[in-house]
């Protein structure tokens, strides 16, 4: 199943952090925090103004995102988790 965000809105997949141990100790996955970071998967078409016209989006599929800890809504789509995002949500690009 493939889902296209509407507006202004971005969905994006987390991106997985590596096992963290602190003093030896492994920390369980329920104790973690959820990634910050992830990758954008689909894009809406941009923001509508107030004059009828279209911004486009800043992001494109493929990049890759910081956004903030309360962010976004998570939903599942084939077993596999997503965000959706407003573009304002976003706090940057990732860029290598």
């Amino acid at each position: 199943m493939a889902l296209r965000p509407l507006h202004d809105r971005v969905l994006v997949k987390r991106l997985e952090e590596g096992e963290q141990k602190r003093g030896g100790i492994i920390i369980p996955d329920t104790a973690k925090e959820k990634p910050q970071q992830a990758e954008v998967k689909a894009v809406g078409s941009g923001k509508l103004l107030d004059s009828g016209e279209r911004t486009p989006p800043e992001v494109k599929a493929g990049d890759r995102i910081l956004f903030g800890k309360y962010s976004g809504s998570e939903i599942k789509i084939d077993g596999e988790e997503y965000l959706i995002l407003k573009e304002d949500e976003i706090l940057g690009v990732l860029e290598s």
